[in-house]
């Protein structure tokens, strides 16, 4: 089963990877990180819905999403 796995602390909250998701699993957390940012977020309900295309991996222009299949 594929996962996602996002490095909020990195994450810009750009929403590149949440507008790119073709199943809207993808979307901001409610809590801000250390930088200030919504960081994107999967939650643990939404995750068996990911299938694992990677167009959120690619749209990241900081490298901060992982997809494992």
């Amino acid at each position: 089963m594929p996962r996602v796995t996002i490095e909020e602390e990195l994450c810009k909250g750009c929403g590149h990877c949440i507008g790119t998701c073709p199943k809207r699993i993808i979307s901001f957390a409610h809590n801000l990180n250390a930088k200030g940012y919504k960081p994107a977020t999967v939650t643990e309900d939404k995750m068996d819905d990911c299938i694992g295309c990677g167009s959120c991996y690619r749209m990241c222009p900081d490298s901060v999403i992982k997809v494992e299949k």
